[in-house]
């Protein structure tokens, strides 16, 4: 595999802190389902707001253990 050359770095780092930024957004907003009108919800048939809540703060665990992993995964 070719090594990465200085903007091709760049431009994964910018891609992988979008997501990151996005999965975040979007998981809060789900943990807020019940609170906040006009937040990410599910149907009702598919569990509603409580599901969406549990759902919302998988997201944002796994995206909090996944740049921690990633930070050290870096340094190494």
């Amino acid at each position: 595999m070719a090594k990465k050359g200085g903007l091709q770095k760049v431009i994964a780092f910018v891609a992988w802190l979008t997501g990151v930024i996005v999965a975040l957004a979007v998981g809060f907003s789900m943990t807020n389902a019940g609170e906040v009108s006009g937040a990410l919800t599910l149907p009702s048939y598919l569990g509603g707001a409580a599901v969406a809540m549990v759902a919302g703060w998988i997201v944002v665990l796994t995206t909090a253990v996944g740049v921690v992993l990633a930070i050290i995964h870096s340094l190494k």
